[in-house]
């Protein structure tokens, strides 16, 4: 029985599950659980975070399966690693309260950084304290589109490379670099027009 499940493939496992074979998911988790977790790895170097990301993803594999949600649309490791590129942008779309870069943040925890990208005169203006200055940048993230947002918050508040955030949305490299462009542009053109109302 060991050797024959050895042998089968990823769709014969999951049916053998499906099915009541135990067994069959502890040789489907063991094929993918090295490849799935070096995934995990290049998208956060957080190690905690990525052992928690990749128990969760076995956790909603098993749930999926038992409820015989699971679609047969390609491959099983590439389901996985959807699943917990999932799990990774929930985590960090629910800390984007709390900015996990300690360097060049103020005393409000606003990444400082990120106003001098957007004015030459925004960091030093005496009239805007620390806490209206943090007020500023939430309601500038808060008024982007999606993808424009998530790199921002992913770039300055949780300190993640070009790299990493490429991989963790999906895009190029290239396509990360232009949100980011995009966001700078859209936030100065929203600080011009809604100055007043956000100081």
């Amino acid at each position: 029985m060991c050797m024959q499940l050895t042998s089968a493939s990823d769709r014969e496992l999951v049916r053998e599950y499906v099915s009541g074979n135990e067994t069959a998911l502890e040789f489907l988790l063991e094929r993918h659980k090295k490849r799935l977790f070096a995934y995990i790895l290049n998208i956060t170097p957080d190690r905690d975070l990525a052992n928690d990301v990749f128990q969760d993803t076995f956790y909603k594999v098993i749930m999926t399966l038992r409820k015989g949600q699971y679609q047969e649309e390609g491959k099983f490791l590439p389901w996985l690693e959807r699943i917990a590129h999932n799990l990774l942008i929930d985590h960090f779309r629910k800390l984007k309260k709390v900015p996990l870069s300690t360097t060049a943040t103020d005393e409000d925890g606003q990444p400082v950084e990120l106003l001098t990208l957007l004015s030459d005169t925004a960091a030093e203006d005496e009239a805007m304290d620390v806490r209206q200055r943090g007020k500023v940048l939430k309601n500038l993230i808060a008024l982007l589109p999606d993808d424009q947002r998530e790199v921002i918050l992913m770039r300055h508040y949780y300190d993640m490379s070009f790299k990493e955030i490429a991989v963790a949305t999906n895009v190029s490299i290239n396509t990360a670099l232009g949100r980011m462009r995009y966001a700078l542009m859209n936030m100065r053109k929203l600080m011009a027009e809604k100055k007043l109302q956000l100081i």
